[in-house]
């Protein structure tokens, strides 16, 4: 007999790109891609449900994480795939924000790549951004239950006000397309994850909190797991630690939303080798999908 519900895991982490010239307190993409591979690999384990969302993912690492979440499978018949691209070429170049998801559990029904821009449809950054930025949309449906999702994926920019509070107005006009378009009767669940570099107070939060919850909030405080800051820094960092990591849902009631948050943690980056496995703490939100 089927469960009423179906579990939904949504892992979020900006893992750092992997840099040439490392940050002081920082060590190479070699040193730190086992700690994230290994957990992702934990925090995923026993929910086939989960949905791994990525920032400042270059190339090779994207191989990389493929490649560790996938070591026990077998090659012709992968545990794990992904939906993204690379944001300045919109194929390999550049910064990924890609979602990893378990094809056994989810057929994919539909995914694109949209740029925080004027022109959306090409690689290219618009007003105030300092680099290109996207995010990446997939149409997902539950093999055992129908039910489907709309999972998105996104990093916004790191110096320009203008430009993440243009990017919040495009990605919400994308939630309000896709309630409207072909798929719109299927979709009962919609998340948003990812890096916003906005605070509470400030633009991008603001926007989408029009209409999305922050799943933070809607955890009780003696419930949830884990850290409030999401981003550390290595250390050696001049602006403060902040909350700047994200996953958002539509309400539950709107348009046939029936996605209820179950449980929130902000992981630990630091463990007893001292390596901070990246600059961004995880944000790990159990949800549930009711029939």
């Amino acid at each position: 007999m089927l469960s009423e519900t179906t579990p939904i895991r949504v892992l979020t982490h900006n893992i750092r790109y992997a840099t040439s010239s490392p940050f002081q307190g920082e060590r190479p993409w070699a040193e730190r891609k086992q700690l994230l591979v290994n957990e992702l690999e934990y925090e995923t384990r026993h929910c086939g449900e989960s949905f791994i969302c990525l920032q400042e993912v270059l190339h090779n690492q994207l191989g990389d994480v493929l490649a560790g979440l996938n070591q026990d499978a077998d090659a012709k018949t992968p545990e794990w795939e992904y939906i993204g691209v690379g944001r300045d070429d919109g194929h390999e170049a550049g910064e990924y924000s890609p979602i990893f998801y378990r094809p056994s559990f989810w057929e994919l029904k539909h995914w694109e790549t949209v740029w925080l821009s004027k022109t959306p449809d090409i690689p290219s950054k618009s007003w105030d951004a300092s680099s290109i930025r996207i995010v990446t949309i997939g149409v997902f449906t539950h093999r055992a239950s129908g039910n489907t999702v709309l999972a998105m994926n996104t990093h916004l920019d790191d110096q320009g006000s203008r430009s993440r509070l243009e990017a919040a107005r495009i990605i919400a006009g994308k939630i309000s397309e896709y309630s409207q378009n072909k798929f719109a009767k299927l979709i009962s669940g919609t998340f948003l994850a990812g890096d916003f570099n906005s605070e509470e107070n400030q633009e991008a939060y603001q926007e989408l909190t029009k209409s999305l919850l922050d799943t933070y909030k809607e955890v009780d405080g003696s419930r949830r797991y884990g850290n409030y800051i999401t981003w550390t820094g290595f250390g050696h960092d001049k602006e403060p630690a902040s909350r700047i990591d994200y996953v958002l849902v539509r309400p539950a009631g709107t348009q046939g939303q029936k996605l209820k948050v179950v449980g929130y943690a902000a992981l630990g980056n630091q463990f007893d080798d001292g390596v901070l496995c990246s600059d961004h703490r995880a944000v790990v939100v159990d949800l549930a999908l009711s029939k």
